[in-house]
């Protein structure tokens, strides 16, 4: 009787706890979305099959002895993932938009307003009861705003380990609402004239400028802001790889290998976290709504900030291509393309939108690389 109480008390269904049961249900809907809504695909089908591995009771997969654990040790607690992840998103993004329109960098800029707007909110949020969010939990929380998901995790892994699975969880769910969530206010905040304006083509870029590039973005962040330097750092060397013209092997590596094993594993040891014990909490509500807020308020100043330079130049600039400012490249610049085509079908401002969607990118690692050193001490 003994062996037979031994062996009910080791199955699974003797140990599953309601919270479990839940997460590894939130686990298959990730899956559901990546499969059948095709959102964010490459990530949230690990995340979803690493939640589902974690919250297995007994097992201990997501444990610290456990294979998700191991991997999130490795990959997520020093960094290495999030960095490699930037290598080959370096090595897979033309920046010749960003070097033919240098302007467009206040567009990528402007978009990360909504990442220091919804630190304040998240700080605000303690005065809810159930809330209480550190000054470096906020931080790690306002970064989603950026629709980064490498950034946003090598953040929370640094600032706020236990909000990681949300953090990472929301920051790619709004990536992959991109389509859903940025055409409303790109209309609301534009009249039919500004999205119908028609950008002149942009000059030839040089092979030089190309690689030289790259070497500029990296020199001014090791000047100005040597903490967003891991960030920049990988970024830069992905590209340099891509433009170099001498490193094909090293470049197609870069870009499907090393990019692709990456992002297994990254979503693995992302859905390691969200274990019932870690996930099912008040925070992470305030989480996912803060993140929504705060990429909400990015795509806004983005298209503002595109109006304004409507303005300035006198009509020739589509204030449209601000919305590209966040981070989510190409998804961004392809809305961007959409909702210009919807009022004039000849309008192609794809090309266009790639200069503040690439500056995105940039102002997001510039971003997180403030908050690192205003907050990682």
């Amino acid at each position: 009787m003994d062996k037979l109480e031994t062996l009910w008390l080791s199955m699974g269904i003797a140990n599953m706890e309601w919270g479990q049961a839940l997460m590894m249900s939130v686990g298959v809907l990730l899956i559901y979305l990546a499969i059948a809504k095709k959102f964010e695909p490459l990530l949230l089908l690990p995340i979803g099959f690493g939640a589902i591995l974690s919250n297995i009771p007994v097992a201990g997969i997501a444990g610290h002895d456990g294979l998700l654990g191991m991997i999130y040790s490795i990959g997520i607690e020093t960094g290495v993932f999030p960095l490699l992840i930037f290598m080959g998103v370096g090595a897979l993004t033309d920046f010749s938009a960003l070097i033919a329109r240098p302007s467009t960098l206040l567009l990528g800029a402007a978009a990360q307003f909504g990442i220091f707007a919804t630190l304040i909110g998240a700080i605000a949020l303690n005065l809810v009861p159930g809330f209480d969010f550190t000054l470096a939990d906020a931080s790690a929380i306002a970064i989603i705003g950026g629709a980064d998901g490498p950034t946003a995790i090598f953040l929370a892994s640094r600032l706020a380990p236990d909000l990681l699975g949300a953090i990472a969880v929301a920051a790619y769910s709004y990536m992959a609402l991109v389509p859903i969530i940025q055409p409303p206010i790109m209309r609301a905040l534009t009249t039919k004239e500004e999205r119908a304006v028609v950008m002149q083509q942009m000059r030839p870029v040089s092979r030089l400028e190309r690689i030289t590039f790259p070497f500029v973005v990296l020199i001014l962040c090791a000047l100005l802001l040597p903490s967003a330097a891991p960030l920049i750092g990988m970024l830069t060397l992905g590209n340099l790889l891509r433009e170099a013209g001498v490193v094909e092997r090293l470049s197609r590596a870069a870009q499907n290998e090393i990019i692709n094993v990456v992002t297994i594993l990254l979503g693995l040891a992302v859905g390691s976290k969200l274990s019932a014990e870690k996930f099912l909490q008040t925070e992470t509500l305030g989480i996912l709504v803060l993140g929504a807020l705060a990429f909400c308020i990015g795509t806004a100043t983005g298209v503002i900030m595109g109006k304004i330079m409507h303005r300035v130049t006198g009509g020739k600039i589509n204030p449209l291509i601000g919305a590209a400012g966040v981070s989510a490249v190409p998804m961004a610049a392809r809305v961007v393309n959409k909702v210009g085509q919807e009022t004039d079908h000849h309008n192609f401002l794809i090309m266009h939108a790639m200069g503040p969607n690439v500056a995105g990118v940039i102002g997001s690692a510039v971003a997180a690389g403030v908050l690192l050193a205003l907050v990682g001490n």
